[in-house]
């Protein structure tokens, strides 16, 4: 029995290394899909999906509300919960397709759209997923529009300073929902 629990805990511990290697600050937003497995137990592994009001459901756990919280934050939700059924539930949470993480590139682009893109990506790396500023683009009146809660901040951005190496700082890391407006 003790080396049963001993195995135990090494699968657990293993499972918290995957989790954090995965970026345990990743915070899981609507849309994100995950792979929710529980270690010897093969009807509890499948695939959900965070809904647009930040919530999943989950066999024996119910409705678990993700906003805001990580993926080890949801490890341990969906393990506490299990654990009411399954002693010792060893659970494993994994990020399948970033899909909640959308940015917007607006304006004088060539391919202008919504953008589903990694946690870090900076305004000059968005100007490239949007293949680009057209020969119209007001390349130095770029601006950045962020929401902050019902209110919205216009963040300027200067194309010429950044390619010659100057005021990088205005080169931001977007986040979820910001929009990049070239006019």
């Amino acid at each position: 029995m003790r080396r049963l629990q001993w195995f135990a805990g090494l699968v657990v511990l293993l499972a918290l290394q995957c989790v954090h290697a995965q970026d345990t600050g990743y915070v899981v937003k609507p849309g994100d899909i995950l792979e929710i497995s529980v270690w010897k137990e093969p009807d509890l592994q499948r695939q959900v999906l965070v809904r647009p009001d930040g919530a999943f459901s989950f066999p024996l756990v119910g409705q678990v509300d993700a906003r805001g919280k990580t993926v080890l934050e949801l490890t341990k939700i969906v393990s506490e919960r299990l654990n009411k059924y399954i002693a010792d539930a060893v659970v494993t949470i994994s990020v399948q397709q970033i899909n909640g993480n959308k940015i917007y590139v607006l304006g004088q682009v060539n391919k202008p759209g919504e953008f589903v893109v990694n946690p870090s990506v900076n305004v000059m790396q968005a100007l490239s997923m949007a293949g680009g500023m057209t020969p119209f683009a007001a390349a130095n009146e770029i601006i950045v529009l962020r929401g902050q809660g019902s209110a919205q901040k216009a963040i300027p951005f200067r194309y010429a300073d950044v390619v010659r190496g100057r005021n990088l700082q205005q080169n931001i890391e977007l986040i979820a929902g910001d929009i990049v407006v070239v006019p």
